[in-house]
């Protein structure tokens, strides 16, 4: 099955406790063409976990949007996203994960060392799977294996790829290879997402001008401020870099607030991102850190 068609390149990075659906219509507010849930579990999935049913919440309005499972056991994967599939508009496997944790379950980055269990989770995924079935990888686990990697996937029935294009050894130490990008792009026949070391309007331009990807995904950038979209997508169209103001800035978190979100938790995380590079942000986000509800953040963020 083919990938969508997205209306602009800018795509918005599964994160672990981060991309909850109202963060994606946050994201999507600005101007990102496509979100994805946050990494779950396949297995949790299919022992009816509350807490990871409710990380797959979307709605209409978000839309083209992604699940992202991890899992290593082909069976599970397909019985989680059977289960899940539906609402979404693709079922993308995490390949990518460099995470202690994940790889020490054999999960995320792991997979990267098991080429055929690799093929058989992509194959048996995508013929029994209405939706296109996608992976976000790394460029290898301890090794460059991307090339070879990528046939494998697309041999087997892979929709599309995003790579990250660094190892798992590597985490998010040094520079994310563009030029592996570019040799995997020229290589594959399906849309490949470019991913890593975009953080504003100048590296968008060049990493699509350097690997021909056909969208870019944006992580960390887009936590801390998700009005990047709306940057990166006004350069494209004028070629102007605008410029974020404080009071925008500023009403990130109750824009975010106002998508629905009720776990205190994620909000406090939000309010400490975004609000990363204000004037005295030490002593803000330290202030934000012992809030204890909602009441107390708006208050912090009104003074």
């Amino acid at each position: 099955m083919e990938f969508p068609k997205l209306k602009n390149k800018l795509i918005l990075a599964p994160m672990a406790e981060v991309t909850s659906l109202p963060f994606r219509l946050l994201c999507r507010n600005y101007g990102a063409s496509m979100t994805y849930t946050e990494q779950l579990s396949a297995l949790a999935i299919t022992r009816d976990s509350a807490k990871t049913l409710d990380m797959a919440e979307t709605n209409s309005t978000d839309s083209p949007v992604g699940l992202q499972l991890f899992g290593r056991n082909p069976d599970i994967l397909l019985k989680a996203a059977k289960k899940l599939y539906k609402p979404f508009d693709v079922i993308d496997i995490n390949m990518g994960c460099p995470s202690k944790k994940i790889v020490k379950e054999g999960y995320g980055s792991a997979l990267l060392k098991e080429k055929d269990r690799i093929k058989k989770i992509i194959s048996i995924l995508s013929k029994n799977i209405p939706r296109p079935i996608t992976v976000k990888m790394r460029s290898g686990f301890k090794k460059v294996e991307a090339l070879e990697l990528i046939e494998i996937m697309e041999n087997a029935g892979c929709s599309a790829i995003t790579i990250h294009a660094r190892t798992q050894e590597q985490g998010y130490s040094g520079k994310s290879d563009w030029e592996l990008i570019r040799k995997v792009k020229e290589k594959s026949s399906i849309p490949i997402i470019g991913n890593g070391d975009v953080v504003d309007p100048i590296s968008a331009k060049q990493i699509l001008k350097q690997t021909k990807c056909d969208y870019i995904m944006i992580g960390r950038a887009a936590r801390n401020n998700p009005w990047i979209f709306k940057q990166i997508n006004t350069y494209f169209k004028t070629g102007k870099i605008i410029e974020q103001t404080f009071k925008e800035k500023l009403n990130l978190f109750q824009t975010y607030l106002n998508q629905g979100e009720t776990n205190f938790k994620l909000l406090r995380m939000r309010a400490l991102d975004f609000t990363k590079g204000l004037p005295d942000s030490h002593n803000l986000r330290n202030t934000l850190s012992r809030a204890k509800n909602i009441q107390e953040i708006n208050s912090i963020l009104k003074k």
